[in-house]
């Protein structure tokens, strides 16, 4: 699988991943990227189908998006890399920490879950974007992604202008490898000690997913971005790049 991606910050630096949520695309970590750029060259990637990545063909699973990582790291000669995921991005991360732990230089989960949501749901969105397009689903992302005293900020609307503008296809692709994912009998198989953290005001990860998370992991780190939803380095960057950049410094 083919992502489009964008590398900043200074050669010969740690590489750090950045992988995005659903309906996004690199410029999701448009804020937080001067801090990790200082200190780590910073790879971010394109969902299939979203900004500058192909759209998609056929079914797309967690497992591609995560194989088509590591072909970027092997494109760029990259053996070992910290990686951050937001939701889906958080996925990948699962998947990579359960399967290539080796390539992790230190893994940071996001505003994800081994589980998130029903099946049904999503692929009765997809179904809905194929129909009508993305931007059908642009005021329930606006719900879920941001508090509501953020919801009308330039940095919101910029997000979710995003949203609109991605490929119907690429977009319910992807909603149905969300719906897809269920890691939670896989959890114990991830390398010990990542970071996991969320929005403290995240409507996507309700009480019993954080749990599952962090009872299932080994010797996972939890931290949460207060006065943030389900996209917290959009919301709070400042907070949550000090969360990442604390354990991420902590282990190199």
């Amino acid at each position: 699988m083919t992502l489009a991606h964008r590398l900043d910050g200074p050669e010969g630096a740690p590489v750090l991943v950045l992988s995005p949520s659903l309906g996004t695309t690199t410029s999701l970590w448009d804020g937080v990227l001067p801090a990790f750029a200082a200190r780590f060259r910073v790879l971010r990637h394109d969902l299939p189908g979203h900004g500058e990545s192909p759209v998609p063909d056929g079914p797309v699973r967690v497992e591609t998006i995560a194989r088509g990582v590591l072909a970027l790291l092997d494109g760029a000669e990259v053996e070992r890399a910290a990686f951050c995921g937001i939701s889906i991005g958080g996925m990948v991360g699962q998947w990579l920490g359960a399967n290539a732990a080796g390539r992790l230089a230190g893994l940071a989960l996001c505003c994800t879950g081994a589980k998130l949501g029903e099946r049904a749901d999503y692929d009765a969105r997809a179904q809905l974007v194929r129909r009508e397009g993305t931007g059908v689903v642009v005021a329930g992302a606006r719900e879920r992604w941001f508090t509501p005293g953020f919801r009308d900020s330039p940095e919101a609307r910029r997000i979710l202008a995003e949203l609109a503008a991605t490929s119907a296809e690429g977009y319910a692709a992807c909603a149905e490898a969300v719906g897809a994912w269920d890691f939670r009998d896989e959890l114990h198989r991830l390398a010990p000690g990542p970071l996991v953290l969320f929005g403290g005001e995240d409507p996507v990860t309700p009480a019993a997913v954080r749990e599952t998370m962090l009872a299932g992991i080994p010797a996972a780190r939890s931290a949460v971005v207060a006065g943030a939803a389900h996209l917290p380095n959009v919301e709070r960057p400042q907070g949550f790049a000090a969360a990442v950049l604390a354990y991420l410094e902590a282990g190199l």
